[in-house]
């Protein structure tokens, strides 16, 4: 078990102690927990308690992490939904929990076990039962996913790599701006674990799906995502709306898989938190 650092107990005793919803949000591969500086903000001032969990061993700075890639290696999607799990465990108010791509994946495990007041994933990660694989997500991920050896890794994407699977809908500008400001190293076997998630029944990738204490459930998905493109998200949804609370599902213009931190960050953000806000108030009257 990973201990909670001492940067997320802070993040905790601030959300108890401030007696609002607590917000947690949930990094994906190839982000540090600081890719969500912004919407933290936007949620604070929207009354929330935002907190932003690290993945295992996620070093502070993205200076650090590209300096010492290996730590960012052999992390589990179980490791990554437990340890998140065991900071919603010290809060003291039910969470919303909101991810993107495979921290879209984690906060769908979560909310599976009962953890999410509501919850949005923002192009989610596939989970055993997803079944489509768009040519754009294998291009993406497929040679990370035929070599083994990448599984023990940590896998640096190359800047045409960043470009095709996140940045395709921006111009090259911002797409070196957003590659040289947050791309790291993300852990190999997350990456094989979904990518393997209809192959293998003991599969991590799973979600409990019919879970009533799910709460509500937003899927945003980009309508130009290279690398979780609609066909994945859509088949999501299908399984998740079986479930008796609100499941919906929305789909982002002209976006592509760097929606959470590119320029237009903050669109995605308000359809997020609008969502949020018809389910559970910031503070309760």
């Amino acid at each position: 078990m990973v201990s909670i650092s001492a940067r997320e107990d802070r993040e905790i005793e601030a959300a108890n102690a401030s007696g609002t919803t607590p917000v947690v949000f949930v990094h994906g591969l190839w982000l540090l927990p600081s890719s969500w500086a912004n919407w933290a903000d936007l949620f604070q001032q929207a009354g929330y308690a935002p907190l932003t969990p690290d993945w295992p061993d996620d070093p502070e700075t993205v200076e650090q992490a590209r300096a010492n890639p290996d730590a960012l290696a052999k992390k589990t999607l179980k490791q990554v939904a437990d340890h998140t799990a065991d900071v919603i465990g010290k809060l003291e108010k039910k969470p919303v929990v909101m991810g993107h791509s495979t921290g879209g994946l984690v906060a769908q495990m979560l909310a599976g076990r009962g953890l999410s007041a509501a919850t949005v994933a923002i192009d989610p990660g596939v989970f055993r039962g997803v079944l489509p694989l768009p040519l754009s997500t294998l291009k993406t991920a497929g040679p990370f996913l035929v070599n083994p050896r990448y599984r023990g890794r940590a896998i640096t994407l190359t800047f045409d790599q960043f470009n095709y699977g996140w940045a395709n809908a921006l111009n090259d500008d911002e797409a070196h701006r957003l590659y040289d400001t947050y791309h790291v190293a993300g852990s190999g076997i997350a990456l094989a674990q979904m990518g393997t998630a209809n192959l293998n029944p003991w599969t991590e990738s799973k979600v409990d799906t019919k879970n009533p204490d799910r709460g509500p459930l937003l899927i945003l998905d980009g309508e130009k995502d290279h690398t979780v493109p609609w066909a994945i998200a859509n088949a999501a949804y299908k399984r998740q709306r079986r479930n008796p609370s609100v499941t919906e599902i929305k789909k982002m213009p002209d976006r592509g898989h760097a929606l959470t931190i590119d320029h237009g960050w903050e669109e995605v953000a308000q359809t997020a938190l609008d969502f949020i806000r018809r389910f559970v108030p910031a503070k309760a009257s």
